[in-house]
């Protein structure tokens, strides 16, 4: 992060993202956060609008100067999925409560609010950060909240920004779509 200037709810963040072939108005996935360029500068410098309502919803609004961001470009149509899908429509966020390591991996604890928990179930797909992940475990907490726990491999822990989270911490989650989706079919249709 080179620069945030705050505006109020709006921020607008200043990154550099070492792609020498940016354009004006593409998307760009940071932390998971589905943003555009605004502005361009030589070297991969890139500009972006963070609005009030995507400062509310997600963890942008507490990233600090000099801190690191995961970076990630959309995918082409032509482009393999490695992963599931996921559009950079955080959903909300979700609180660290332990990264434990296991094994040379890491083993990941979170709490989510119940209305992101409900559609988690056991080795389905979940985004933190913009990272696509699988669920290993999904339980509830006696405060409402759905504890998930997540293997994050060596790979992943060392280049995303996972490693620089600790308990506490937020982390944007986009849960699967399809399952929201599902669920909307499955209830009935508002007539006219």
């Amino acid at each position: 992060m080179i620069s945030i200037t705050q505006r109020g709810q709006t921020r607008v963040l200043v990154l550099q993202t070492g792609w020498d072939d940016l354009a004006l108005g593409e998307s760009v996935a940071v932390n998971g956060v589905c943003l555009t360029v605004t502005d361009l500068t030589t070297g991969g410098e890139a500009t972006f609008f963070v609005s009030p309502e995507t400062t509310a919803r997600t963890s942008l609004g507490r990233i600090a100067v000099g801190g690191s961001v995961n970076l990630e470009r959309a995918v082409r149509l032509e482009t393999r999925l490695s992963g599931h899908l996921v559009q950079g429509h955080v959903d909300g966020t979700a609180q660290l409560i332990a990264a434990t390591p296991e094994d040379g991996a890491f083993r990941l604890e979170l709490a989510l609010p119940a209305e992101l928990g409900r559609y988690c179930v056991q080795k389905g797909s979940i985004a933190l950060d913009g990272i696509s992940l699988t669920l290993n475990s999904v339980s509830a907490a006696a405060d409402g909240k759905t504890i998930i726990g997540i293997t994050i491999i060596p790979h992943t822990w060392n280049h995303t920004n996972l490693h620089a989270t600790g308990p506490g911490d937020e982390i944007n989650v986009e849960v699967d779509m399809i399952a929201k989706y599902v669920e909307r079919l499955c209830q009935p249709y508002p007539k006219p």
